[in-house]
């Protein structure tokens, strides 16, 4: 089991020891999206979806979702985040559809990276515009959602190349 790092040697997960990892600046930068009918796409950017403002909540759902993935995903460590950003774009697709664009950025300077937290942000802030528009429609579509870059860390940097 020694060439595993999230492993005892009991052959059980345990968190990693970065005590010894230097601190670097770190950040990372997810996507996701999701796609909605044309009601949907007019009621958000009309603000007339009833539990309110959708990309506001989402946003807000998104940072908070960040701070707490240590919570959600078991082996993710708790990390002083220093930045989160949510940026939102919508794209027409050819079937009277459009999809939210949501891209999360992440930045700490610590000894382990914020991929996890960038990836969680982008997730939950789908989710919360599926839940606060499936009244309307639960036929939207989450995904994909995945690493644009990272930076810091021992691993070095990371840029996405190809296309999704």
């Amino acid at each position: 089991m020694a060439d595993f790092t999230h492993f005892n040697d009991e052959g059980r997960a345990k968190m990693v020891d970065v005590s010894e990892k230097l601190e670097t600046i770190r950040t990372a930068l997810a996507h996701s999206s999701i796609t909605v009918n044309k009601e949907i796409f007019e009621k958000i950017t009309n603000n007339e979806i009833k539990k309110g403002d959708v990309l506001a909540v989402a946003q807000v759902a998104a940072v908070m979702a960040a701070k707490k993935t240590w919570d959600i995903i078991p082996m993710c460590h708790p990390i002083p985040l220093q930045g989160i950003n949510v940026s939102f774009t919508w794209e027409k697709t050819d079937k009277e559809q459009y999809t939210l664009l949501i891209a999360t950025s992440v930045k700490t300077k610590g000894s382990t990276g914020v991929e996890m937290e960038a990836l969680t942000a982008a997730s939950v802030c789908a989710l919360t515009v599926y839940d606060m528009c499936k009244a309307v429609d639960k036929g939207m579509v989450i995904g994909p959602t995945y690493l644009i870059e990272k930076t810091g860390g021992k691993s070095g940097d990371f840029k996405r190349t190809q296309q999704v």
